[in-house]
């Protein structure tokens, strides 16, 4: 038994060790195997239990996805049944519809045919319109070239210019605040002044303009003709530039500048642009020049200038009003003071009074107590008579 059977890595193994070793190794076998085929039992026991569970759970399903498709079939039945009934209703509707829009689409064509024929009944009138104002501008056209003819004299284009000037002075200033043909001290008469408050010395506005050169120089062909226009343009303008500088600009009569009136806003253009000398020395003789829509400002400025005035005016007598008004207040806060202290006193007398009246129903209660019905009351009404005059003496000295 103790014979070598085995050497393995060194370590001898006899007989008996390996018997002994393996019968060790078949008893765990045995013991091992019984384990082995309880847990597969079990796995299996599990694993159909498991199966039954999951045929269980698809018998469920199954009912349920066939109770499922039964309601679904119930609700396409009535959708089915919805939708047939809507279909029918929206028929209606449409067909409804399509008799309101027919009618609509009829009305509408009659209004558009009954707009259309009125447009057009308005056209004619249009049209007659524009015929009267076409013989209007053929009237005009006539009227321009007697105003042509008109300007063409020396004397009545004055009058015109002046009439314009005229127009936007009274158009933009109030009365009193201008004069035309206003006198001054060396007898000369400016075409008109204006009058700015808290100044005496006027502004001049001359109305006279020389046109003749201008009209020479835009009826020129000629280089020479140019060159001679333009010669008698700047001396006509010049001199009556010096005119109004020597005639109205007056030291301590009137304002250092004095407005030149150009009638036409073309006019004024051309000396602008084309004559600049004339311009620079108009600037140092204080003259200048104003079309008519540089006067309409210069007239809006002078009534802002009014109307500052008038404000300031105002303010002033406001303000001195206020303060008599603030001495009024303060008198009549003085006079109320004094009434105050009247009320305070009355006040006083008042509730004298009412102390006073109260006493006197004290006083006459105590007398109704006075009062008896028989001859004993009498008596013991005699017999306590002294008591009031000391209640009357307590209350005295109360």
């Amino acid at each position: 038994m103790n014979e070598t059977f085995l050497i393995v890595h060194g370590v001898t193994i006899s007989f008996g060790e390996a018997v002994s070793l393996f019968g060790v190794l078949l008893l765990g076998a045995l013991i091992w195997f019984p384990i082995v085929v309880a847990r597969a039992s079990r796995r299996q026991a599990i694993e159909a239990a498991r199966q039954v569970l999951q045929a269980r759970e698809i018998e469920a399903r199954i009912g349920e996805l066939a109770r499922i498709q039964a309601d679904t079939a119930g609700r396409l039945h009535v959708m089915g049944e919805t939708l047939t009934g809507r279909q029918s209703e929206l028929a209606r509707v449409v067909a409804e519809r399509l008799d309101a829009v027919t009618h609509r689409v009829g009305h509408s064509i009659e209004t558009t045919t009954r707009h259309t024929v009125e447009s057009l009944r308005h056209l004619h009138e249009r049209l007659a319109v524009i015929d009267n104002a076409q013989r209007n501008l053929t009237e005009l056209t006539s009227q321009v070239t007697s105003l042509r003819e008109v300007l063409a004299d020396k004397q009545t284009r004055g009058a015109f210019g002046q009439g314009r000037m005229e127009a936007i002075v009274r158009d933009g200033l109030p009365n009193g605040s201008f004069q035309f043909q206003f006198t001054l001290s060396n007898r000369t008469r400016p075409d008109c002044v204006v009058f700015l408050p808290g100044d005496q010395r006027p502004i001049v506005i001359d109305a006279k303009f020389p046109l003749e050169a201008l009209s020479a120089l835009s009826q020129a062909r000629t280089e020479e003709e140019t060159r001679e226009a333009r010669s008698r343009v700047r001396h006509d303008v010049l001199r009556h530039i010096t005119d109004i500088a020597e005639r109205y600009l007056i030291a301590g009569e009137t304002q250092d500048i004095g407005l030149m009136f150009v009638p036409a806003e073309s006019i004024y253009a051309e000396l602008y642009e084309n004559f600049h000398e004339v311009i620079q020395k108009a600037y140092r003789a204080q003259v200048m020049l104003v079309s008519p829509s540089l006067l309409m400002l210069a007239i809006q400025v002078m009534q802002h200038i009014l109307k500052d005035a008038r404000t300031r005016e105002a303010a002033r007598e406001i303000r001195t009003e206020v303060a008599h008004l603030m001495d009024d207040l303060g008198r009549l806060r003085e006079r109320v003071l004094k009434l105050q202290q009247h009320f305070g006193q009355v006040t006083d007398d008042i509730a004298q009074i009412l102390i006073s009246a109260d006493k006197i129903t004290k006083r006459s209660s105590r007398i109704e107590l006075l009062e008896f019905d028989s001859e004993e009351t009498g008596r013991d009404a005699k017999l306590t008579m002294p008591a009031p005059p000391v209640a009357r003496a307590a209350e005295a000295g109360a």
